[in-house]
């Protein structure tokens, strides 16, 4: 064969070889993303399992086992997406960091450092990303760490017992820290416990990690109520605690100059003329600032309320079935549009639309399985 007549061919071979390449480089569609799922227990097959979801059609994939791990009750992903902490409730009664594959999303354990109590239940990081926090739901303490470069778990740089007990025998003989977490300023922290009926503030320092009790150091709630998380509002000026026993959520104002709270409502997360036996569980408010919602585990529900723009009143909306038994956590899709939750006790996670105008739910495709869920979490495909 000539030079000449080899030409055409080998222009041909170029540009399928360059096709190719193209195909095999392509990135993800900018619609999906991962999403970790964590299995509460000890085992082969425990742990953490990866699921994708498509943020244009509410799409999720039955997830598939990826990291075995003892009971990570509840974990966060870094701001930057390049590590995962979760706390390992009993028998683990650790904190654990791993690096994220940005390609694969499998994860490696860094490290793995003493929680400061038995049953830690809640892990969060602050603004900066250079401080990790948890509540110990066992002895009701909670305990912040220095993080390092590598994105492993450094010294401890804050403890703190707290005390109080309250009317109920059973779950309120002494204090049950549920929750940590930071306020927008990045300059208090505040901690749920549910054994006190307390929501407790610190003062927190950025550069040392180190947590002071504020002044003054705490609100309470109604005897017997329970309080499990929180959430602040975008405008930074309300924070809103779910009550795991009272079925309730208070709504407070925020002065996050001197870190005080202030009860201005208290309403239910149940369905008028409810019978039975219920504990809510998670709460989150949608990025907008319009609406929030609350898991019950018991109605199975989850609870949809609208927030008004003024005064941040709540005003209940809809009771959403979940389609599973024991809705824990839940958790709010990147874009907005889209709830995921999942039911611990029937093995399964569902995905809601959200209406952007009314804050509603609907039902978005079946549910899927997956083994004893208690978090997820949603992660950005690079």
């Amino acid at each position: 064969m000539t030079p000449q007549a080899a030409l055409p061919r080998f222009l041909t071979l170029c540009a399928f070889l360059v096709t190719m390449m193209n195909v095999s480089i392509t990135p993800a569609s900018s619609a999906e993303m991962f999403v970790y799922f964590g299995s509460h227990g000890k085992g082969p097959g425990i742990g953490f399992s990866l699921a994708r979801f498509n943020t244009d059609t509410g799409q999720l994939t039955i997830p598939t086992f990826l990291q075995e791990c003892v009971a990570p009750s509840y974990f966060v992903i870094s701001h930057d997406g390049k590590r995962l902490y979760t706390c390992n409730s009993d028998p683990g009664s650790s904190v654990s960091a791993y690096a994220i594959d940005p390609a694969t999303a499998k994860l490696t354990l860094l490290n793995e450092q003493p929680s400061g109590g038995g049953e830690p239940c809640y892990i969060s990081l602050d603004a900066t990303g250079h401080t990790l926090m948890v509540a110990n739901y066992g002895p009701g303490n909670v305990a912040a760490f220095a993080l390092k470069d590598d994105g492993s778990i450094g010294e401890r740089t804050a403890f703190s017992q707290h005390t109080g007990s309250s009317v109920n025998p059973q779950r309120q003989e002494g204090p049950h820290a549920h929750s940590i977490h930071v306020d927008p300023t990045n300059k208090f922290v505040l901690s749920a416990d549910l054994g006190a009926d307390k929501l407790f503030v610190y003062r927190l320092d950025p550069k040392t990690g180190a947590l002071t009790p504020n002044d003054p150091p705490f609100a309470a709630v109604a005897p017997g109520s329970g309080p499990r998380h929180f959430a602040f509002h975008p405008d930074g000026h309300d924070v809103y605690l779910i009550n795991e026993m009272g079925n309730s959520i208070v709504h407070f104002g925020w002065d996050s100059h001197h870190g005080v709270l202030t009860p201005h409502e208290t309403v239910s997360t149940l369905p008028e003329g409810f019978q039975g036996t219920s504990f809510a569980a998670e709460i989150l408010i949608h990025p907008d600032g319009k609406f929030l919602y609350a898991t019950n585990r018991g109605d199975n529900t989850v609870a949809v309320f609208s927030i008004e723009a003024k005064t941040g009143r709540l005003t209940l909306i809809q009771n959403i079935p979940t389609q599973g038994k024991f809705p824990r956590n839940c958790e709010l899709d990147p874009t907005g549009r889209w709830l995921l939750v999942s039911n611990h006790d029937s093995n399964n996670a569902i995905v809601f639309h959200i209406d952007p105008k009314t804050g509603k739910l609907t039902q978005t495709g079946e549910p899927v399985a997956v083994p004893a869920p208690f978090c997820e979490r949603f992660l950005p495909i690079r």
